[in-house]
């Protein structure tokens, strides 16, 4: 079998350390496992490292929004996670959201803008959020806060066209959701924005897992993670980030996004509530690598 790692995305270094992670895990179950670094020969190796199966440790755009998957699909090669439909849905943070409001599910308001208009003038009344429309680990994310003289200043590597969110205050939840389980709650405490350093380098965050807070809002945590899953045609493991405003009660309560491919590094919240609830890392990345398929 291959896990499939790297890639060119801003997000590599994380499956880098995502995919040695499995492999080694993987390698403990007795699985022959090759590392293939998702580079513009990826074909070529694939066909050349022939695996009956891939375990899809990228992250970022092309590894998770379906391209990468549809790839595999045309090699034919059974593989991890979400299908080319529900990657790019899920990527694609406008449409995700579209998704969502039909099935019930609380968002809060957005639009897209062009970069130039975002640092022309506020497109809506801070407090926001600019970020990419189809990048995830917090890159490239911009709080813009009511004190703030100005609209921001984004740098150089932001895309031409972004997304403004209304801010979302409160408690930082997320629930994993494995197959057609949801897992857990944890509650993500930081001593300010929970942003690329505080998901990734060690002491950046502290989980509370499970989260310490009212069963309502835990059970609602869990249930709107797996209807997100479903409603976006999700497969093997999605993680769902949440915001919860504790003032407003079930209210309060409000979903970010859906991560179709999470991370598995020494800090990464999956397989922290795998082992919560009874589910060792090796286990959980045989699990994964068992559920693999094509036509996903």
């Amino acid at each position: 079998m291959a896990v499939l790692l790297g890639g060119p995305s801003s997000e590599r270094d994380v499956s880098l350390s995502t995919g040695r992670a499995c492999a080694a895990a993987l390698r403990e179950k007795n699985f022959t496992v090759v590392e293939v670094d998702a580079g513009p020969d990826l074909v070529a190796d694939l066909r050349a490292a022939g695996p009956d199966v891939v375990l899809n440790c990228l992250h970022g755009r092309w590894g998770e929004d379906g391209c990468v998957q549809g790839v595999l699909e045309w090699l034919r090669i059974p593989y991890s996670h979400s299908g080319v439909l529900a990657s790019a849905l899920a990527m694609d943070k406008q449409r995700s959201k579209e998704v969502f409001r039909a099935v019930g599910l609380p968002v809060v308001d957005s639009v897209i803008c062009a970069k130039v208009d975002v640092m022309a003038g506020h497109v809506i009344a801070p407090p926001y959020v600019v970020k990419p429309n189809n990048e995830g680990s917090s890159v490239g994310v911009y709080l813009v806060g009511a004190e703030n003289n100005g609209p921001p200043q984004l740098d150089d590597a932001m895309p031409d066209t972004v997304m403004v969110e209304a801010f979302a205050p409160g408690r930082e939840l997320t629930t994993t959701v494995m197959g057609d389980r949801a897992l857990t709650v944890t509650d993500i405490l930081t001593t300010g924005w929970y942003d690329y350093d505080a998901k990734y380098k060690v002491g950046g965050s502290t989980h509370v897992v499970p989260a310490d807070i009212p069963t309502p809002i835990f059970d609602l945590c869990m249930d709107y993670a797996l209807r997100a899953h479903k409603a976006l045609g999700c497969r093997g493991v999605s993680r769902t980030d949440f915001r919860w405003d504790e003032s407003r009660g079930a209210d309060g309560l409000i979903l970010l996004e859906t991560n179709t491919q999470p991370g598995m590094t020494p800090t990464s919240l999956s397989p922290e509530q795998a082992q919560t609830v009874g589910i060792p890392f090796a286990d959980l990345c045989a699990w994964m690598v068992e559920d693999a398929s094509c036509n996903r």
